[in-house]
């Protein structure tokens, strides 16, 4: 076991460094930024709009997946090109699919807000 702080001292620790991770990342990527803003934007219609709890839920959860995913992703993105500068099929690969990741969420996000969106003015229930 590697020593450290224990307890409470180490969960405030870990609470520092997450916020050291969002204002790295808000700092240094552009996406990540873009995203932050999207989110300031869409959290307000979910809850002013609130279709239900249910709803909500899914509204919210699929918004906030994109930060997330997108974290993940520019660690990767920072991780490859802590190891060097050259080109390698497979440092592409991972950046390629680190991308496509925050894609495939923000599609998630497209989805599901379209569908709550359609059930609202259709009611499909």
């Amino acid at each position: 076991m590697k020593p450290g702080k224990t307890g409470l001292a180490r969960i405030i620790a870990a609470g520092g460094y997450s916020l050291q991770g969002l204002k790295s990342a808000y700092r240094h990527e552009a996406a990540f930024r873009q995203e932050c803003w999207l989110v300031a934007v869409l959290l307000p219609v979910a809850l002013i709009w609130h279709p239900g709890v249910v709803e909500t839920l899914l509204l919210i959860g699929s918004l906030m997946l994109i930060p997330i995913v997108e974290l993940l992703n520019s660690a990767l993105e920072a991780v490859v090109d802590r190891i060097g500068p050259e080109h390698h099929e497979l440092s592409g690969r991972a950046k390629d699919m680190g991308s496509a990741a925050v894609l495939l969420t923000m599609l998630l996000m497209g989805l599901v807000w379209g569908l709550v969106w359609l059930d609202t003015v259709f009611l499909f229930r």
